[in-house]
């Protein structure tokens, strides 16, 4: 007979337990008082541990935050920025990067709201397709992590790369 494979199953944790079973625990449980091993609390209550490394099992114990898989949170904001339509670079960054390429070509330039608001947007829409293209590109070559080779290559077939330079 030909072996077939098991998928994992998640347990629940072990068999339940009737009331029977847990008054036979709980007997087997209680707490009496070792000489060293008592904690005393602010309102004046004594604690018993069986052992010290019990003691230091409780204390040792801090809860890790909650962490999701890889891949999940990427997923989540891919969708969140597609639905949405704000910018995503912040206006005085862009506002003072575009003033300062701008002073190359002549001083004293002035600019108003709505044009740099205007070069942002094309900016933006540009590089939105240009990692679409990118993106393409790693998919063909069969990874999933973009690299400078693919943005190159996507830029090449977009005709975006200048003879000469």
């Amino acid at each position: 007979m030909a072996r077939t494979k098991r998928s994992a199953r998640k347990s629940t944790g072990g068999k339940d337990l009737n009331v029977s079973d847990v008054k036979q625990y709980a007997k087997k449980t209680i707490k009496k008082p070792y000489f060293g091993l008592e904690t005393k609390f602010k309102d004046g209550q004594m604690a018993y541990r069986k052992t010290i490394s019990g003691a230091r099992k409780q204390a040792s114990q801090v809860k890790r935050p909650h962490r999701f898989r890889p891949g999940t949170v990427a997923l989540r904001e891919i969708r969140r920025y597609q639905k949405s339509t704000e910018l995503l670079i912040r206006k005085l960054p862009f506002q003072r990067l575009v003033r300062e390429i701008a002073q190359d070509y002549k001083t004293e330039l002035r600019f108003k709201g709505a044009a740099v608001l205007a070069l942002q947007e094309a900016a933006e829409a540009y590089l939105v397709g240009l990692f679409e293209h990118t993106n393409l590109a790693t998919l063909h070559a069969k990874r999933v992590t973009i690299m400078p080779k693919d943005m190159y290559l996507a830029r090449k077939i977009r005709g975006d790369i200048l003879k000469g330079f």
